[in-house]
């Protein structure tokens, strides 16, 4: 499987108050718009999602345009937007865009 593929389920299968989760959502969104990203809030995941992580930056790099990531994005846009989100969760792309 992708690391596409891979990332949607793995974010759909989280809860949207996720650490993990919303830090993978993040990545894509950063990713998807441009914008800045706080590698920082890597090496505050797990080895496994930091992996999976890595791979999907792999995979954004080497396809950019894969049909698959536009189901991720949207995904990646929810949970983004969820009210759920824990207090103090401004993500990466909040901080760094102000910069």
């Amino acid at each position: 499987m992708n690391a596409i593929k891979e990332a949607r389920r793995y974010i759909e299968r989280r809860p949207p108050e996720d650490p993990a989760a919303r830090t993978l959502a993040a990545l894509v969104l950063a990713l998807e718009t441009d914008r800045g990203f706080e590698l920082s809030s890597l090496y505050a995941l797990d080895y496994k999602s930091f992996d999976l992580a890595i791979e999907v930056l792999r995979d954004w790099r080497l396809d950019r345009y894969y049909a698959g990531k536009a189901k991720l994005f949207d995904l990646s846009m929810q949970v983004h937007e969820s009210p759920e989100a824990p207090a103090g969760a401004a993500t990466a792309t909040d901080a760094t865009s102000s910069s």
